[in-house]
């Protein structure tokens, strides 16, 4: 990434003050290409990146299925090799769905997972609240040390009554960046909880300086401010046993909710987020479900200058009518083209697949 990618909202703000023209949005087209499946089962998004083997650069792909991530590697896009489940030093129970992965300068891996539990306080236990948690590896994703929750829904705001197939409320489906500079990772995650308000993809940021203590330290994204997490304090003590997670303003908002009783809806999620090369800009894919089973209406695209202002995501256009699920770009330039950076021809995958390329024109 450059520096241009933290300095484009104050660029374009320049350009128009002086009367000078916005920059035109970009656009994108989908073009056939022959199949690569990924080596493993597939049930979310799937973080790629390159590491060193030996000397040799490889590329590693954590896919999810079940609550269980895999771990598989290869010299290319199209030679992965599949691998064996991960293991974890503290296991945050059941299941996990690894989703993001963002390394720092000495090779340690931060992974941001997607945590679903029963929803035992509703009585449903066939239903699920979510929320999203970090783990850390230095073994290349072999083995993670969970180190807890980092975002979480607001108290009591789960619907007990939803009649949606798979969940009743909380936050998932997360895409992790880090900034140009390095200062801050932004999560993007949906908000599955209240009605047209809150549901949507949302924006948290957390210091990087946090990364290993990120429990309590995100700030989340509400009408132009970034609201801090709270501590929940015991009484006897004053000791911290819990957070109070304020809700997101959403970058789309829902016009047709999920937990209504109404069999359609009308809610953007599942983004996934990269920076790409030749746009010099933030490209957001985007699932938008069309009923409570999270029916595919279409595939969306949505560009930004920078991570930093959450208002400069362009309103989301159709890429694909239909679709399944977890849209993702992948980069295909050896040694650095993942699902987090891209030039202007890449992968196009749904759901661990990719039969088309993605063509971007500025």
């Amino acid at each position: 990434m450059t520096r241009l990618a933290a300095t484009g909202g104050l660029l374009l703000a320049a350009a128009v003050a002086l009367g000078g023209q916005a920059p035109r949005t970009p656009t994108a087209h989908l073009v056939p290409a022959s199949r690569i499946a990924l080596p493993d089962d597939v049930d979310s998004s799937n973080p790629f990146l390159w590491d060193f083997v030996d000397g040799v650069p490889r590329l590693f792909v954590v896919t999810s299925w079940g609550g269980v991530p895999i771990q598989s590697s290869g010299s290319s896009l199209d030679h992965l090799q599949r691998g064996e489940p991960v293991t974890f030093t503290n296991y945050p129970g059941n299941g996990v769905w690894m989703e993001s992965i963002v390394t720092d300068d000495v090779g340690t891996w931060y992974g941001y997972y997607h945590h679903e539990r029963p929803a035992d306080d509703c009585g449903r236990h066939d239903r699920y609240l979510l929320r999203i948690g970090a783990a850390r590896s230095r073994d290349q994703g072999r083995t993670w040390d969970d180190l807890g929750i980092v975002l979480d829904a607001p108290t009591d705001s789960a619907r007990c009554q939803s009649t949606n197939r798979f969940v009743l409320g909380g936050v998932g489906d997360v895409s992790a960046m880090l900034d140009a500079d390095g200062e801050n990772l932004y999560l993007f995650f949906s908000q599955y909880f209240g009605g047209t308000e809150s549901q949507g993809v949302a924006v948290a940021r957390m210091p990087w300086a946090d990364r290993d203590e990120p429990t309590g330290k995100a700030a989340i994204f509400n009408d132009g401010a970034w609201l801090p997490i709270s501590p929940v304090l015991s009484d006897e003590d004053g000791a911290v046993v819990g957070y109070s997670y304020p809700a997101g303003s959403p970058l789309q908002r829902a016009t047709k909710p999920f937990h209504d009783g109404v069999a359609t809806a009308d809610v953007f999620w599942g983004a996934a987020v990269h920076w790409n090369t030749y746009l010099e800009r933030y490209v957001m894919l985007l699932n938008r479900a069309k009923d409570e089973n999270f029916g595919t209406e279409g595939i969306y695209i949505s560009y930004a200058p920078t991570l930093a202002d959450p208002g400069a995501w362009s309103a989301p256009a159709r890429l694909l009518s239909g679709g399944e699920w977890y849209p993702q770009v992948v980069g295909l330039e050896p040694g650095s083209g993942t699902d987090k950076q891209a030039g202007q021809r890449a992968r196009f995958f749904l759901t661990g697949k990719s039969d088309r390329m993605i063509e971007f024109q500025r």
